[in-house]
């Protein structure tokens, strides 16, 4: 088993029109192919990458949005498989609204794998704008999945999830080799938040972060919305990782040309990272619990 593992980070441009679901997997293949020449076992899209797919819908409503997009999720997927399977790489395909049967929606992550997995994860903690009966009214989560690839542990954790302190005391006892945050943030606030909480959750959960957002402006409900990120890797701050706990990264930006921005993250220090959160961190002290303490309030 190597010591390290390459992904690639694709911050898809969401302001692109297209034609069909066609034209956007096509473009999925073309990154799936240029991942795959670049050594990658891994890429992963953003949060709603599936909201591109709105340049092709009819005039909906606010609330129409979310069963449109759920209903061609079915279809998306099966674009996708043989893309996956053909060149060799597993996807992180974003999220996409998913329909449980019920009349209840969720934001869904899907994670195909080239030897025919295909796992799932649903966002946890919702925006306002994606609880909104009048808009989105999405359903949450209730389940955090561990997927491994090539021998390493990880976990998907949507945007909002990765600022919420509750789910990292959760993650900590989980022994991670990396996490990947697929997000989208409207402004440079919301991409700090979630970008600031990923390299912290680096330092607390001792393990690698793979951030990535969508960028450009994607009409949403009726209304203009810019999307503001990019790409990054965080890990823990240690010595042997060079300090700061800054990987690769791209600039932040609510702009675009083409596709996006792709960022390489190559040989990713996954052994080493794995071997300091057993044994020989600076100060880590493993996944501490504060169950025992009492507090006063005074």
């Amino acid at each position: 088993m190597s010591e390290t593992l390459t992904i690639a980070l694709w911050a898809s441009n969401l302001e692109p029109g297209l034609s069909s679901l066609d034209e956007w997997a096509a473009g999925v293949g073309a990154m799936l192919a240029k991942a795959a020449a670049d050594g990658a076992a891994l890429l992963v899209m953003p949060e709603y990458a599936s909201a591109q797919w709105l340049s092709f819908a009819p005039a909906l409503a606010p609330t129409g949005e979310i069963p449109w997009l759920a209903a061609r999720e079915a279809a998306a997927l099966d674009l996708l498989r043989p893309l996956v399977a053909r060149h060799g790489v597993a996807l992180l395909a974003g999220t996409i609204p998913h329909d449980d049967g019920a009349g209840r929606y969720t934001n869904r992550a899907h994670v195909l794998f080239p030897d025919g997995r295909h796992l799932v994860q649903d966002k946890m903690a919702l925006t306002p704008g994606e609880r909104d009966p009048a808009a989105w009214c999405l359903g949450t989560g209730t389940t955090l999945k561990v997927m491994e690839i090539a021998g390493w542990r990880f976990a998907v954790v949507i945007c909002l999830d990765i600022e919420l302190p509750a789910l990292s005391v959760r993650l900590a006892g989980l022994d991670l080799d990396f996490i990947v945050v697929p997000s989208m943030t409207r402004l440079a606030s919301g991409n700090a938040r979630v970008f600031g909480c990923a390299k912290a959750r680096a330092v607390e959960l001792m393990t690698v972060i793979a951030a990535v957002g969508a960028i450009g402006n994607r009409p949403l409900s009726g209304a203009a919305h810019p999307n503001t990120s990019g790409a990054a890797v965080y890990y823990p701050c240690e010595e042997a990782l060079g300090f700061t706990g800054f990987g690769p990264a791209t600039a932040i930006a609510d702009t675009a040309a083409g596709a996006g921005p792709y960022l390489l993250c190559r040989d990713l220090p996954l052994g080493l990272v794995r071997a300091l959160r057993r044994q020989g961190a600076e100060v880590w002290p493993g996944a501490w619990s504060a169950a025992h303490l009492v507090i006063e309030d005074l």
